[in-house]
């Protein structure tokens, strides 16, 4: 695993810019901090810079010594609301957010593309290079896109990556045509009648109804889709009550649909709603049931994915590989990917945690491998 040597020459200080984004972590269309020193490191690099594009996201731009393509490098900012349980010494310092899926890595291996490229210049083309705000299922890539971002900065390829601790060091995957899941959240409260539990008989219980059509959702997938299909239904939060005494006036379920058939989704959002429908009529309650669409279906162009696995290959050798397996996670560069053909690939590490949990840790050796990849994607392809 050997990364550019200019960029190998400064690993030190990319794991400093890592552990102190990874100190000073913020939510999505939060990352004021975050997102003011991206642009201040741009700008001491003498890259072109803009702010405010999806309210935090931040764009520079860097012209090569000759003509060629435009091409996007990516990457995303935002933390998650989950408190750290590490210990490590760069530990987050704020209470109940952290960077437990590795965007502060991700903005630190674009960083370090981004100063190798203004450094020599020597590519063909543009470099566009999106930082990105709000990945974690609030619409970051969308609100960079409706404000302009591909009007504003034109590209003809673009290109992103993610950590993974579910794999080797150094092994970089890319999945040909349709990689990730698209996602709907969904939103189901119960307005019923509360009553003293003494007296269950003057309620219309919300928790009840609520609990059976739980069940009933459930079985949706399992008795109305083909096996064959790739969807998954899972009810994540069930919030009712407050009181060992009360029964109260509301329960509500939240929860998400993963999918790589719009089609199919629908036919599971037109069940919900139907079912909902029918427990309302024959509880005499009120049911809302709000079904909204957060991510698309993250398909890699097939010529681009070949193109990146050839890139990475110079960095890893046969640890760059063309992946089979569809994943049911979502990612909004999906998103650009529906605008931009390109490619998004995952990067193996040293960390032995899933992402999502309050014990991930990133393995900082990723981060020369991961700017080097993002540099040499400029290099090649902007001379294609």
């Amino acid at each position: 695993m050997a990364p550019l040597d200019r960029i190998a020459a400064y690993a030190d200080e990319l794991t400093a810019i890592r552990r102190d984004f990874h100190e000073h972590p913020e939510l999505g269309f939060e990352e004021v901090r975050t997102s003011g020193i991206v642009a201040e490191k741009l700008r001491s690099w003498g890259i072109e810079v803009t702010t405010g594009i999806g309210k935090t996201g931040v764009v520079g731009v860097i012209e090569g010594n000759r003509p060629g393509k435009t091409i996007g490098l990516r990457a995303d900012m935002d933390a998650l609301p989950i408190h750290e349980t590490t210990n490590l010494p760069w530990a987050s310092k704020t209470p109940g957010i952290m960077h437990a899926c590795g965007h502060d890595g991700h903005t630190t291996m674009l960083l370090g593309a981004a100063r190798y490229l203004a450094e020599n210049r020597d590519f063909a083309g543009r470099c566009v290079l999106i930082f990105q705000p709000a990945e974690e299922g609030l619409g970051g890539g969308r609100a960079m896109i409706a404000d302009g971002l591909f009007r504003k900065f034109p590209c003809d390829e673009i290109y992103a990556m993610h950590n993974s601790p579910y794999h080797e060091p150094g092994v970089i995957g890319v999945k040909k045509g349709p990689a990730m899941a698209g996602a709907n959240f969904f939103d189901i409260t119960v307005r019923g009648v509360g009553s003293h539990a003494a007296s269950p008989e003057h309620s219309r219980d919300p928790i009840v109804i609520m609990s059976a059509l739980v069940g009933q959702i459930q079985s949706i997938v399992s008795r109305n889709i083909a096996a064959t299909e790739q969807i998954v239904l899972s009810i994540t939060q069930f919030h009712a009550g407050a009181a060992y005494n009360v029964i109260p006036e509301e329960a509500k379920i939240c929860g998400t649909v993963r999918y790589f058939s719009r089609e199919t989704a629908d036919k599971v959002s037109d069940r919900m709603r139907a079912l909902c429908s029918g427990f309302a009529s024959a509880h005499e309650v009120e049911i809302d049931c709000d079904i909204r669409n957060v991510f698309d279906v993250l398909e890699n162009d097939p010529a681009l994915a070949e193109a990146m696995i050839g890139v990475a290959k110079e960095f890893v050798g046969d640890k760059a590989q063309i992946k089979d397996q569809l994943v049911m996670g979502s990612e909004d560069f999906a998103d650009m990917l529906h605008v931009v053909p390109g490619a998004y690939c995952t990067v193996g590490h040293g960390g032995s945690v899933p992402l999502h949990n309050p014990g991930f840790y990133l393995d900082d050796g990723i981060l020369p491998l991961g700017a080097s990849l993002f540099a040499r994607l400029m290099e090649v392809r902007g001379a294609a």
